[in-house]
């Protein structure tokens, strides 16, 4: 083997958890935190020169704290989904997080003294060499500090916090980690799958009795342990709730919103043109269950690999798939192929299929050292050639910013999903262009749709289902069976009630709804995918695309995600015709996969 399964967080920092490097790191982050909330109470803009030397000093020292935080966090959250049986690693988690919430109250310190500048002198500051570079990021901030309670009142809240939110974050990686699935294999000999390992062979495996038969094992592998996630959804998002209401609003959308920099007419745009297009979706759909011999397809199905005659489905071993990267990536940038070769060569992607590790995939950037790191499992499919993709996506993006103020780098959700989802497509589309066979052409097909069929029907379903839950929780506590309720109707209204079986226990299952640093972790992806459609169509007609994209890519941390659609694209999000051109896009790889199956039907 070329390339590594396994990443390299040794050098990160050399020692491991307890080791020199990790320790002094710590240590001095905690010394920098104090140093600098000395210095942000002393600090009066009166006594600053004219050109703001002092305050430039100071948004340079709390910038180089966040980073160091991010670059520390990385590596612990990283052992953590390496095995997420290590007892070591939760009580660091506890350190690094407890360092991240005193960062934060030092940046809300640095916010009030922006939000009590008069518009004339804030206007003044931005102007200044240096500080202009990160105007945006400063407006943002004083906005924030007009929003919030006095400094003890604040304290207590993010210390209550990191009692109440993260901790029910944390016991939900403790809980994820108890479920297992106890089924048999093809020969019928006993196994016992994690959480992870279960579902990837639900997704993953194009045997339909297999999967049919797992289905309810998984499920009841939660079932088994529901009152516990329930209890912690409920805590998590009450906790949440408070917050927001201490803050002087019940409005659970609005720092999501916030935090994306996108605005509530741009998002209700987005979902009207998802739900009114659904049915191109749910097309696609019944003629899949079609293929594998259904009147309609169940929830194990919708993401299924089809397999027609005996065409087996295309398999990728690690190195196939890096390099099958990295070609395509050429194509369209080859700064992107570039840094592709690089992740791969210098061991920044954990990809080993084996037990023990945390179920998803992510990519974590570290901006102390201008790296990235990569953790998913790959089992082989053009699925997962994807994902890497997808992931390598977003380290491209961290990369082309790493000369930027940290504050630059500090893009959202939204856009972050954007260069991700570009990436993934570059590969899934190539995969369809190179199928030697009709046969092996409808199998990638159907491989590519699993991505706007996620976009549009499984991340709505996950927004409703969210939306609604947290409606309800703003008058009590949820039981159980009332959530998977909630869930079951989510999937019904977001796939049309096309499917012949659903997930209850879905939102036990997934991670995204137990982050607690970034609320609503589902429109985004939608939001990245729907840009990134119109992204990768300039790509295929425009000559210098590359600079193009680099520079919305450097845009985006850098204004609204509005005013960036508008300055790199041309377009208007709140208006439906973006929207909708994507929507042509998928219409197309439906109608063609259509076309190719009818001999099958």
């Amino acid at each position: 083997m070329k390339y590594s399964l396994n990443w390299d967080l040794d050098s990160i920092f050399p020692g491991g958890l307890h080791g020199k490097e990790l320790t002094d790191k710590l240590a001095v982050i905690g010394e920098s935190i104090e140093t600098f909330r000395q210095a942000i109470n002393d600090y009066e803009f009166d006594d600053d020169d004219a050109q703001f030397s002092r305050f430039s000093e100071l948004t340079d020292f709390l910038q180089k704290i966040q980073a160091g935080i991010i670059q520390a966090s990385m590596y612990i959250n990283g052992k953590h989904s390496d095995d997420v049986n290590n007892e070591e690693v939760p009580p660091m988690i506890d350190k690094v997080q407890s360092l991240d919430v005193k960062a934060a109250q030092i940046a809300q310190l640095l916010q009030k003294k922006l939000a009590d500048l008069s518009d004339d002198r804030f206007n003044e500051l931005i102007k200044q060499p240096g500080l202009d570079t990160i105007a945006f990021s400063l407006q943002e901030n004083r906005h924030f500090g007009k929003e919030l309670l006095d400094d003890t009142q604040e304290t207590i809240i993010s210390e209550m916090n990191l009692e109440g939110l993260s901790s029910w974050s944390n016991h939900y990686s403790t809980l994820i980690a108890g479920v297992n699935v106890d089924f048999r294999d093809e020969d019928g000999n006993p196994k016992t799958l994690s959480a992870g390992q279960a579902d990837n062979e639900i997704l993953g495996n194009s045997d339909a009795k297999y999967r049919q038969d797992l289905m309810p094992k998984w499920e009841a592998a939660f079932e088994e342990k529901q009152n516990l996630f329930a209890d912690t959804l409920n805590h998590l998002s009450g906790s949440r709730l408070l917050d927001y209401k201490f803050h002087g609003t019940d409005d659970f959308l609005k720092y999501p919103l916030e935090l994306n920099r996108m605005s509530k007419q741009t998002l209700d745009t987005m979902w009207k043109v998802v739900d009114d297009n659904k049915d191109v979706l749910i097309k696609f759909l019944n003629r899949k269950a079609q293929l594998i011999g259904k009147d309609k397809i169940g929830w194990e199905d919708v993401a299924a690999p089809i397999n027609i005659g005996n065409e087996k489905s295309k398999t990728f071993t690690y190195d196939e798939a890096a390099e099958f990267i990295i070609k395509q990536f050429n194509s369209f940038s080859p700064k992107m192929a570039k840094l592709a070769q690089k992740a791969f060569e210098n061991r920044w992607i954990e990809a080993e299929n084996r037990p023990g590790k945390e179920p998803g995939g992510y990519m974590q950037d570290l901006p102390e050292t201008g790296e990235a790191r990569i953790f998913l499992t790959f089992t082989g499919s053009p699925n997962d050639a994807s994902t890497i993709a997808h992931e390598l996506g977003h380290a491209f993006h961290s990369s082309v910013m790493n000369d930027l103020p940290y504050f630059r780098q500090d893009y959202a959700m939204n856009v972050a999903e954007t260069a991700s989802t570009f990436g993934e497509l570059i590969v899934s589309d190539a995969n369809v262009k190179e199928a030697k066979t009709d046969e092996e052409k409808i199998s990638l097909l159907n491989a590519k749709m699993d991505n706007p069929v996620a976009m549009f029907l499984n991340i709505r379903a996950r927004f409703l289902f969210e939306t609604r839950f947290y409606e309800r929780r703003q008058d009590g506590v949820l039981t159980a069976n009332e959530i998977n309720d909630l869930m079951v109707q989510a999937q019904k209204d977001a796939y049309g009630e096309s499917l012949s079986t659903y997930s209850p226990h879905f939102w036990a299952s997934k991670m995204h709804f137990y982050i607690d640093d970034i609320p609503f972790y589902n429109f985004p992806y939608t939001f990245g995918y729907l840009f990134s459609l119109g992204i990768y169509a300039k790509a295929q007609t425009t000559d210098d695309f590359e600079d193009q994209y680099i520079s919305l890519l450097r845009d985006t941390a850098n204004m609204t995600t509005e005013e960036l659609a508008s300055k790199h694209l041309g377009v208007d999000l709140t208006k439906p015709d973006f929207w909708e051109a994507g929507v042509k896009l998928i219409e197309k790889d439906v109608d063609e996969f259509i076309k190719l199956t009818e001999k099958y039907v």
